[in-house]
């Protein structure tokens, strides 16, 4: 059963070895999805699965220990899903993935067994949510720690360009979020994501479909599109 969810965004500059220089810059950000990430801590979950987009379809499975890096991004640093149990697969998180592991990393996640699942652009809303309710059916308590962007295309200098539909795009992810809003998550139009650069449409409904049946109450922790990308940080319990 899912008894929480912190939703979380996922740029790899949310890492301030990254950012560098820039990296005060989404101090606000970080601060958040510490908060969210307490939120799922306190609901005392038997398992953590982390929810993020995959470099395909998917879904992609990743045990506990998996190791992701940011050496694609000129950082020496790299990082493993949940506890270091001892050497394990290196290098193969996908980016959103190896975030979500910094941010378990940084709060000192310890709580619970943890594994990761990527999720893509290309799966089909009722497949998501069907991933969805087969992870809420697992016995005990489950947490979702689930990653994604909203759209790239807020400003002329994002990466997608400016869209004039992303920020009402946008605008209805957040409300979605921040009510816990199930349904209006699995209305969210998947080409219309795929055209402004979503990353997080996938995990989402992942989360609405493990949501369903459940009485979890949302709160939005932070909204805002710096360099022109949609992040959203929300809890769920």
């Amino acid at each position: 059963m899912l008894v929480a969810a912190a939703v979380c965004p996922c740029p790899p500059l949310l890492v301030p070895e990254v950012a560098a220089g820039a990296a005060p810059e989404l101090d606000a950000a970080r601060a958040a999805c510490t908060d969210a990430l307490g939120v799922l801590a306190a609901a005392r979950p038997d398992r953590l699965v982390v929810v993020g987009p995959a470099r395909g379809a998917g879904p992609e499975s990743y045990p506990q220990g998996t190791r992701g890096s940011f050496r694609g991004f000129g950082v020496d640093l790299d990082v493993s899903l949940g506890p270091d149990d001892g050497p394990g697969p290196a290098g193969e998180l996908p980016y959103g993935l190896a975030v979500g592991a910094w941010l378990l990393w940084r709060t000192g996640w310890s709580d619970a067994p943890v594994e990761g699942l990527g999720v893509g652009e290309p799966l089909a809303a009722e497949r998501c949510a069907g991933i969805g309710r087969d992870i809420a059916a697992r016995a005990g308590r489950v947490g979702l720690l689930v990653l994604g962007d909203a759209s790239a295309c807020r400003t002329l200098k994002a990466p997608g360009y400016l869209d004039e539909r992303a920020e009402p795009f946008d605008a209805e992810v957040g409300r979605a979020l921040g009510a816990a809003d199930v349904a209006s998550l699995m209305a969210l139009d998947a080409g219309l994501a795929r055209e402004l650069k979503v990353s997080g449409r996938a995990p989402w409904q992942v989360l609405a479909g493990a949501a369903e049946g459940t009485t979890l109450g949302g709160a939005m922790l932070y909204e805002d599109a710096p360099y022109g990308v949609g992040y959203v940080v929300a809890a769920w319990s």
